[in-house]
């Protein structure tokens, strides 16, 4: 199978040797999505239910370039650096997904890129 690179403007720009997500047959895989706005390529910080919408946002954005959407999300991981931001984080992540929910693994981790406090990724299909 080809496996292709997807690039948008409308999610931030890789600020590594890698791409924003990778098409491989009918499947998306992104890569991790930081708070940040890409637009203006700043960081959102300060409330993490703000940063947990733009990583989000990126994710959309990165699927719909790719043919599909948050509605073909299979899994998502999400990585915190303080589970005791879980709750707030489920408030609006859950908001993404109203109904039939991809599976996810949520893992506290010691750091993220740019000491960010949340780190998005997300598995799709193209239907």
């Amino acid at each position: 199978m080809e496996k292709i690179a997807i690039q948008t403007n409308q999610a931030p720009a890789a600020i590594g040797p890698y791409s924003q997500a990778v098409r491989v047959g009918n499947l998306v895989f992104t890569s991790g999505q930081l708070p940040v706005n890409p637009t203006t390529g700043e960081l959102v910080t300060g409330d993490i239910q703000a940063e947990t919408r733009q990583c989000l946002e990126n994710v959309k954005a990165i699927l719909e370039a790719a043919g599909t959407s948050l509605d073909n999300a299979i899994k998502l991981t999400v990585f915190i650096k303080d589970m005791d931001q879980f709750g707030k984080i489920n408030e609006v992540y859950g908001t993404y997904f109203p109904k039939d929910k991809p599976a996810r693994s949520c893992v506290e981790v010691a750091r993220l890129p740019k000491d960010v406090n949340v780190e998005i990724e997300a598995i799709a299909v193209i239907k």
